[in-house]
């Protein structure tokens, strides 16, 4: 039996609404995380107290609609039908009221208690603008609309009480949309038929509404005969009344908003034109890799120096105090050289991170997304795969983990296809050293264009593979452009802090442990501990797919080495060239010089044609071990996994035979 002093309250709202960080400061550190049942998203769950009543609140995923199209608007809807909640708290941007209301709409109408929280206040008034809240209250059925500010933990107290005396006053939300007439009629039939089957339904006006939209969800779930009222789905008058009450609303509570839509207005011309839009967005990707090379260069001569120094001082300080040369070599030649190499690039993934970072808090990545909706719809493709892609250029965990908000599964394993090919940042460490090594003059031009190939081959892999299965898509990309804003300082901070730590976490622990085992394969062979290479375990593998990648350019044990350790991370490519051949500080000028010379000494014909074939094929080959667990845990199968993980080496080994095979015809 539910306890009296217990309201369980759903916590609903679009994503980026504050709706996360508006319930960690109501609950603190009172959190119980699991995930759905039979779902991969995350269930998050809470208490606080208010005045005597212990409130559980539940965070629901961010969403737009209670359309059942993705896995978490399937979740959501779930949660908020569910009997057991006696309030949903609405999660509101109050810099955006457009975009959130209509998922407010639809919440009214289910007819259960809702209590708005219009948070981010703050940025509001930030913005020149004001909202009536006295009027907006009134034009939602008389709800609770309470102004808060998650960031800055103000009015929590007051939404507390909102919650806890609309629970006590047991008042359901008032139906303040009415359709026209033709369509009222038709809901108030549907109601009488739904309560006629189902006499506890406890919110049969949303019912019969999404009847009318045909949804598939709610027909399976309360089957009943309407071919006698519904003769076509009413989806597009429906949303379109939404829209154009929602505007009603907002032309009469919101004041001061001309201002800053018309700047707003202005920069889109330009970026979302639907010719130049993809042209700016190409050039202002290029402007980031050129600051990524030249400001991170710039200052990567710190860590330079300080690992040169530290590596000096530890192998001092490991031969003062008697220890093995093997110890040494392990320490100093194996450790230090592999994962100290890797963190020299730090610079250069601070620049790109803090790049990705203002541009995604700007809003200006959601204008991408738009300009590329076009293109992803030609390739049959959802518009929404692009915002994984995107995802991709930081991290391809999280951009395979984002298609769960595609609506089908065929949608979501072709995202996971194409999704591999674009850079992450993992690759950048790749792009820098042998884009320096051997295209000085135009090392940033050259990284950039592994950015726009992954890109591309994403693209025709997209294509193809929807022309041989025949398979055409119709879900269009509907988002909410977001106004042009100032990047938020400590959001941006925290961000990039997120990322370097996880760049960091890998260094020492990835990174740290595939540098072990790379100079142990590379000094130990059949005889034990050796003082050539070349007779070690490594080179004994290595010789095995040299033929193999001989036609690509690629035909020294070492490379092979290096391109099987890049499963574990793709930044141990470096790392394991730290180790091959020696040199305790690849990022340096004389690092990079020396690998070179240690590299030609192996194959004098090695060149730029073939660093750059080595780098495509770090670009297009299987993606790193925590990517390949992910793919596996999203798609549910090892078998189309496996198959994955088999077209990608085939590709990338067919990419690099291509172009080094073509370019030696140019260059002979």
């Amino acid at each position: 039996m539910k306890d009296k002093k217990m309201i369980r309250v759903a916590c609903v709202g679009n994503p980026n609404c504050g709706k996360t960080t508006l319930f960690n400061a109501l609950t603190g550190s009172r959190l119980k995380v699991a995930n759905w049942p039979g779902v991969t998203v995350e269930k998050i769950e809470g208490q606080t107290s208010y005045e005597g009543y212990e409130i559980a609140l539940l965070d629901t995923p961010g969403i737009y609609s209670l359309t059942c199209y993705t896995i978490e608007e399937k979740v959501t809807r779930q949660c908020v039908m569910d009997d057991d909640i006696d309030v949903i708290l609405n999660i509101v941007d109050a810099s955006s009221l457009e975009r959130n209301l209509y998922l407010t709409l639809q919440l009214l109408e289910l007819g259960k208690p809702v209590v708005l929280a219009l948070n981010m206040m703050d940025i509001v008034k930030e913005r020149g603008m004001e909202i009536d809240l006295h009027r907006l209250p009134e034009m939602l059925g008389d709800i609770p609309v309470v102004p808060v500010s998650a960031a800055k933990r103000t009015g929590l107290d007051i939404l507390l009480h909102a919650v806890l005396h609309h629970y006590e006053e047991k008042k359901n939300a008032e139906y303040i949309l009415q359709y026209p007439e033709e369509i009222e009629n038709k809901i108030a039939k549907l109601e009488v038929m739904m309560q006629a089957h189902y006499p506890t339904h406890s919110s049969v006006r949303w019912h019969a509404i999404k009847l009318l939209e045909d949804d598939e969800e709610v027909k399976n779930e309360h089957p009943i005969q309407v071919s006698n009222v519904v003769d076509k789905s009413y989806e597009k008058e429906i949303i379109s009344c939404k829209y154009a009450y929602i505007e009603s609303v907002v032309k009469e509570v919101l004041f001061h908003k001309s201002r800053k839509a018309a700047t707003t207005d202005k920069a889109d011309r330009l970026l979302t034109h639907e010719w130049l839009g993809l042209p700016v967005f190409l050039c202002i990707m290029g402007l980031v890799f050129f600051l990524t090379f030249t400001i991170g260069d710039a200052l990567k001569g710190v860590f330079e120096s300080a690992l040169e120094l530290f590596s000096g001082w530890a192998g001092e300080l490991l031969a003062g105090i008697g220890a093995a040369d093997w110890l040494v070599s392990l320490i100093v030649d194996g450790i230090i050289t592999g994962v100290g190499g890797i963190l020299t690039f730090l610079p250069n993934i601070f620049i790109l991170f803090l790049a990705l970072a203002i541009l995604e808090d700007s809003g200006y990545m959601s204008r991408v997304a738009y300009v590329m909706d076009s293109i992803m719809g030609k390739v049959g493709l959802s518009g929404k795969a692009f915002l994984p892609m995107i995802l991709g250029f930081g991290c391809t965990v999280p951009a395979i983990m984002a298609t769960r908000a595609l609506e089908t599964e065929q949608d979501r394993k072709k995202t996971m296809i194409i999704t591999p090919f674009m850079s992450c940042s993992a690759r950048l460490p790749i792009y820098v050293i042998f884009s320096e090594m051997f295209f000085p003059d135009c090392a940033g031009l050259v990284a950039f264009s592994f950015y726009m190939i992954g890109m591309a081959v994403a693209i025709i892999t997209a294509l193809v593979t929807s022309r041989i299965r025949k398979e055409r898509t119709n879900n269009s990309l509907l988002i909410e452009l977001p106004e042009y804003k100032r990047p938020n300082v400590r959001t941006v901070g925290i961000y990039v802090w997120n990322k370097l730590k996880d760049y960091l976490t890998k260094a020492g622990t990835t990174i740290f442990i595939a540098s072990i085992v790379i100079w142990f394969v590379l000094n130990f062979g059949i005889r034990g501990m050796v003082d050539n290479p070349a007779d070690s375990f490594g080179a004994m593998i290595g010789r095995l797919l040299v033929p193999l990648l001989a036609p690509a350019g690629l035909g020294m044990w070492q490379i092979a080495v290096a391109l099987i350790s890049g499963i574990s991370a793709k930044e141990v490519v470096v790392s394991s060239f730290s180790v091959l051949f020696g040199v305790s500080n690849t990022n340096s000028a004389a690092g990079m010089a020396s690998i070179v010379a240690n590299v030609q000494a192996q194959n004098p014909a090695f060149g730029p044609l073939n660093a750059y074939c080595l780098m495509l094929f770090c670009l297009l080959y299987i993606p790193c071990v925590a990517a390949v667990a992910t793919i596996r845990k999203e798609s549910g199968s090892w078998k189309f996994t496996g198959r994955l993980m088999a077209f990608q080496v085939l590709l990338a080994w067919l990419a690099a035979v291509a172009v080094f095979q073509i370019g030696s015809l140019f260059l002979s």
